[in-house]
């Protein structure tokens, strides 16, 4: 049995407004993909890229979004990337851009540099503050998203006492 091997293409859906990331869907973003490729290299790569490609995850809040395809045509979706000008979906169209921030072998390694990333861009954003108490609200707000150690060792305790 042949073993697939595929390539995860890490995006960043780029929006003026951001109330309209929440409009998009997956499909919505498959279809754009789809539409792109076949419009930069015709049915050939419409017809290469179009078994095994598949949005594997898409973040509405963040605009993070995971795509799925085979390891030998992920260069086809990635050039078709750029061309991507608008998503459509229910009837509303939502002009944006696809930014490909990293092309991972796995998952993991997509999520890993996804929370490098992230830190960077908190980093960057501490720069740009004007004052303390600006610095001071953004660290509270990433310190009550992460989970502490603590309460995760009392799950575990309480699991073990049932």
């Amino acid at each position: 049995m042949v073993r697939l091997k595929s390539r995860y293409l890490l995006c960043e859906v780029c929006v003026s407004d951001q109330k309209n990331l929440l409009l998009l869907d997956d499909r919505s973003i498959y279809n754009a993909a789809k539409a792109a490729v076949s419009r930069v290299h015709g049915d050939y790569g419409f017809a290469l890229t179009s078994i095994g490609f598949s949005v594997k995850y898409l973040n509405a809040h963040t605009g993070i979004v995971f795509l799925r395809c085979r390891k030998s045509h992920y260069r086809l979706i990635w050039s078709a990337l750029p061309f991507i000008t608008s998503l459509e979906n229910r009837g509303q169209r939502v002009p944006c851009f696809l930014n490909c921030l990293h092309v991972g072998g796995t998952i993991r390694t997509c999520q890993n540099f996804l929370v490098r990333y992230n830190t960077q861009q908190l980093h960057r954003m501490l720069l740009l503050c004007q004052s303390e108490e600006e610095r001071s609200e953004i660290r509270k707000a990433v310190l009550s998203c992460t989970l502490m150690k603590d309460t995760n060792v009392d799950y575990e305790e309480s699991e073990e006492e049932d």
